[in-house]
This record gives C-alpha cells, sequence and structure tokens, in this order.
C-alpha cells in the first residue's frame, strides 16, 4: 500500500493501474487507524530529517525505560526506609530523654522496619545490593570463600584446584603455580567460574572475593565444592566449602529494645543505617539524572519538527466526533502503563 504526497492522503488499491483516478479513494475510506489516523496528513520533512521519524511510545529506547523505571523504585525504597528510620530515631531519642516504661511502640518501630527491610530486593525491582549499591542490571552478592584466601594460594607447588558450583557435573579447574601475582590468581578463578554465574575479584583491601546474582545466593553457597592434590586442599573427592556473604550495610534484625542500654546501642545504629541510606539517595538520585540527560539526548533535534506535526495530527483527528477519534486515541494509549508515566513524568521535576 502506498501513501501519495497529495493533502488527501490516497490510498493505490493493489493490482490497480497506479495512475487510474479509480483505483485511487480516500484513506479515511478505509478506516485508517491507530497511528496512521492520527497522521493521514502528510509530514512535511524538515531539511535534516535524513533519520527515519520514529513515533510513539512504542518505539521508546527500551534501556532507557528500564533504567528509569528501576531508579525510581529504588529511590521510592530507599526515601521510604528513611522516613521509617527518622522516625525510629526520634522515638529511641524520645525514650532515652524521658526513660519511660516500655510500651510495645519500639518494638512495633522495628518489626515495621525490618519487614520492609526484609523486601528490599522486590521493592527495589532488583537494582540495590545488601551493600545499598544501586545497579540496574541487578543486585549481586559478594562472598569470600573459606580457604581461598591470596596468603594461602600464592605459596606451594604446582597444584590443580577441582572447583564445583551447583553440584552435578559442574566442575572446573583452577592451575595455581608458584610465581603468579595476585590479579592473575583472581583472573583464573573468574576464567573457571563465570560460566558458573560467579567472578572473583580482589577487593579494595586486597582479598579474594566472589560476586554472583542476589537471587542465586542461596544455591552458590550450598553447593560450592572444592577438590585439591593435597598442597594447598586435600585430595580426594570433592568437599564442600564454607562461603559467607558480605555482611549488609543494614541489619534491622539485630536490633533490640528490651532495656535502655539495647536501645542506646540500637540507636547508635540506626543513624548509621539511615547515613547509609541517604548516601544511597544521592547516589540513586545522580543516577536517574543521568538517564535523563540520555533521554534528552536521545531525542535528537532533527526530528522534532516532524513530531511536532505528528501531535498536532493526533490532537486534530482526536477531536473529531464519532468513532475515527476514538480509534486514534485508544490506538495511541494501548501499551502505556501507569508506571511508565509516572516515571516520564519524574524527569520533569
Amino acid at each position: 500500500m502506498q501513501i501519495s504526497s497529495t493533502a488527501s492522503p490516497q490510498v493505490i488499491v493493489p493490482g490497480a493501474n497506479a495512475g487510474s483516478n479509480a483505483s485511487a479513494v480516500d484513506g479515511t475510506a478505509l478506516g485508517l487507524n491507530g497511528e496512521n489516523a492520527a497522521t493521514a496528513t502528510p509530514v512535511t520533512p524538515t531539511p535534516n530529517a535524513a533519520a527515519p521519524l520514529r513515533r510513539g511510545l512504542s518505539n521508546w529506547d527500551q534501556p532507557l525505560q528500564g533504567d528509569i523505571s528501576g531508579a525510581q523504585q529504588a529511590l521510592d525504597f530507599l526515601e521510604q526506609s528513611a522516613a521509617q528510620l527518622r522516625n525510629l530515631k526520634a522515638d529511641l531519642s524520645a525514650r532515652l530523654a524521658t526513660r519511660q516504661r516500655a510500651d510495645g511502640t519500639l518494638e512495633a518501630r522495628v518489626r515495621q522496619f525490618s519487614n520492609t527491610w526484609r523486601n528490599r530486593s522486590s521493592a527495589s525491582g532488583g537494582t540495590l545490593d545488601s551493600q545499598l549499591n544501586f545497579s540496574t542490571k541487578g543486585s549481586s552478592t559478594t562472598f569470600t570463600v573459606r580457604g581461598l584466601n591470596l596468603g594461602n594460594l600464592r605459596g606451594g607447588a604446582r597444584e590443580v584446584l577441582a572447583i564445583s558450583v551447583g553440584g552435578g557435573q559442574n566442575v572446573r579447574s583452577v592451575v595455581l603455580e608458584p610465581g603468579l601475582s595476585d590479579e592473575q590468581i583472581a583472573q583464573r578463578f573468574n576464567e573457571a567460574l563465570t560460566p558458573a554465574g560467579v567472578r572473583a575479584q580482589i577487593s579494595d583491601d586486597g582479598q579474594l572475593t566472589f560476586t554472583t546474582a542476589e537471587s542465586q545466593w542461596a544455591n552458590v553457597r550450598d553447593t560450592i565444592s572444592l577438590q585439591g592434590g593435597g598442597i594447598r586442599f586435600a585430595g580426594g573427592q570433592l568437599t564442600r566449602v564454607k562461603a559467607e556473604a558480605q555482611t549488609p550495610q543494614v541489619e534491622p534484625d539485630t536490633w533490640q529494645v528490651s532495656d535502655l542500654e539495647s536501645i542506646r546501642t540500637t540507636l547508635a545504629q540506626v543513624v548509621q543505617s539511615l547515613s547509609k541510606v541517604e548516601q544511597s539517595i544521592a547516589s540513586v538520585r545522580q543516577a536517574l539524572a543521568q538517564v535523563a540527560a540520555r533521554v534528552q539526548s536521545a531525542d535528537p533535534a532533527s526530528a522534532r519538527g516532524g513530531m511536532d506535526q505528528v501531535a498536532q495530527n493526533f490532537v486534530t483527528t482526536a477531536r473529531q466526533p464519532g468513532y475515527k477519534g476514538l480509534l486514534s486515541i485508544t490506538s495511541a494509549l494501548a501499551g502505556i502503563s501507569r508506571e511508565r508515566v509516572v516515571s516520564l513524568l519524574r524527569l520533569r521535576q
């Protein structure tokens, strides 16, 4: 089907002579709908409109949408957590100042925050890990494995380690030999474990650490096994080794408010946790601002003139009474969710 460039759109009927007036019919007679109905009036191309015109939210950059949604979910969760921590801080301080008898208020506040924090992963859309690090690629868990420390791995003769994650036949080999640097040791573990969804790296304090997706942590923790050659690790069969996750930045399940001393200790932990949450809020806001800048750059000026005309055509069509106007509106709204609209509107704040 071809649309002619005349003021009244013409549709060439397949199989008819393109030059025949009888074969050209008014496009409105065919009930052009959706996006085509909104753009029935032809768009005059601008001199710089070399790129194809992008119309509607269906062609919006999908990664940008995901980044915006993830950052907004993380920000909403963190702001809710910060509000609860401020209320808890005020209640703890008041109890210490007045030395009133326990009435269940503090316990309820702690329980409320514990429940909120327990849902951190799902409430943040999987973008916040236990260290309050934000990532649109998903939260992860950093852990260490007992015996796999650089001091132990550097020394000794050549040895081949067999390491398994996930059980079954998922066994990988890591060759250790004299003279390897810490970075080379980490690289060899990384190459062996990446297929199993585990990455190895040197931490800021010079330790060999491992990272896996938070959703996979329980399986990794319960199935990681090692077998050596009798130099650094015993030979024979694969043996389970202990993996320990990095201590979370916030641990409300350990907070106690049974007496004045425990209240003082909990107050200090709440103040520290609030500071960390506020730092994470600042980090997520910065990430959201960067996404907003990407949104601006993803809308080239060369397409704005055409988009303005598309918008005007839609307004004109939507104002017309009857089925055609209704069809244009419902087609334009298809696939638009409340979350998407809210995320986009907040970029204007």
